[in-house]
């Protein structure tokens, strides 16, 4: 991938884009449509997913997974068809709906407010083992690990077909960003970027991040910080405290021209080396050539080791996945070394390091305090600050 053009970037799976919304001229049509059918009320992360179904972000699904991709996905990290696909993309029903529902049926789908959204093409009703989903794809049982707590309490009946969305998803916000992969893609055409490299955040930016981002520049045209901005963990900074603190990153230490800020609907699974391949898989939708993965990314806790979803990449050809992982060592600032520095590269002691844990900083935080100017920029720190203190 490191020699390709934009234009030769295809979408998961090399095809094109998938494109599940409804055409304007059919939308009234529909919306009439919609309401003499059953319907079925989606949550907060069934909206999300809806959205990067119908945007393509999750492009070559055209739908909520049938039982054979589910399995694949669940047991093999691949789709029927052999395509990697690490985490199931399903919809979750109450027994209630899922019995009274068949194969052939048209369904509406539903905010929790009972405005009808989409259309979707019933093709199966099927039930599964969310513990053993859970398992499978966070490794582990336990209930205190977030993504496994959602996953377990999703009902076990899932609807599966072809979604058509005929009204914007509701609550959708950063609109003044990039939010669709075909506006970053037009995005990058417009800047003449032809190797661009995503950053996966959930976290206020500090400067172990803005290190590798920068050094992933050194080899990029462009550089795609993508915040996911779907549901998070209780105790994960807000989404906009965050923007906040990327804009203002981006405007005073990035070069306008090589760097832009997007949004990612989805929200977070914590699922650890499986949610590397599906972000990773997901930037690719959204036009990037290179993906950036670091020290335990999409982990929580101590579930997942600190390079395990830099390994679980080894079990995929690099044509599978189609965009090139940029790996990083945990990074800090060094005294001894006089700047930002990494394993790989400091030849110092932990003693010399600045290595300030999210508990520290967070404590930091609470209490009015900025984390050092080695660990966040000042203007961020200022941002946070104010966050906590009007938090509290």
């Amino acid at each position: 991938m490191s020699g390709a053009t934009l234009d030769a970037i295809t979408a998961h799976g090399g095809g094109e884009l998938a494109d599940l919304r409804a055409p304007e001229a059919e939308r009234a049509g529909l919306r009439k449509y919609l309401e003499k059918l059953p319907a079925v009320a989606l949550n907060a992360r069934d909206l999300a997913d809806l959205e990067m179904l119908a945007t393509g972000a999750f492009s070559p699904l055209t739908g909520f997974m049938g039982e054979a991709d589910y399995i694949g996905s669940r047991d093999k990290m691949r789709l029927a068809s052999g395509l990697p696909w690490p985490i199931p993309i399903t919809l979750g029903a109450a027994e209630a709906d899922a019995s009274s529902l068949g194969a052939g049926q048209d369904v509406a789908l539903a905010a929790e407010d009972g405005s009808r959204l989409a259309l979707l093409k019933l093709a199966e009703v099927y039930r599964v083992d969310r513990k053993r989903e859970a398992e499978a794809v966070f490794g582990t049982g336990d209930e205190a690990h977030p993504g496994v707590k959602n996953v377990v309490a999703t009902p076990p009946w899932c609807l599966a077909g072809q979604v058509t969305l005929v009204e914007e998803i509701p609550g959708r916000t950063f609109l003044e960003y990039p939010r669709e992969p075909r506006q970053t893609r037009a995005r990058f055409r417009e800047l003449g970027w032809k190797k661009i490299v995503a950053f996966q955040t959930r976290n206020p930016t500090h400067r172990a991040h803005e290190y590798i981002q920068k050094a992933a520049l050194e080899i990029c045209d462009g550089l795609l910080l993508h915040p996911l901005v779907g549901e998070t963990k209780g105790d994960d900074v807000p989404a906009a405290v965050r923007m906040e603190t990327y804009k203002v990153l981006l405007d005073l230490y990035y070069p306008k021209d090589r760097a832009m800020i997007g949004v990612m609907p989805a929200h977070m699974r914590y699922g650890g080396p499986r949610e590397a391949i599906l972000h990773a898989i997901v930037r690719r939708n959204y036009g990037c050539t290179h993906f950036i993965v670091g020290r335990d990314h999409a982990g929580v806790g101590t579930y997942y080791g600190s390079y395990d979803a830099q390994k679980i990449f080894d079990r995929f050809a690099p044509a599978e996945i189609g965009i090139t992982p940029l790996t990083f060592e945990n990074t800090f600032y060094c005294a001894k070394c006089g700047g930002m520095a990494s394993f790989k590269t400091c030849p110092h002691t932990d003693a010399d390091r600045m290595l300030l844990s999210g508990t520290k900083v967070r404590e930091m935080l609470r209490s009015g305090q900025a984390p050092p100017p080695e660990y966040t920029r000042p203007e961020i720190a200022a941002i946070l600050v104010r966050a906590m203190r009007e938090g509290s």
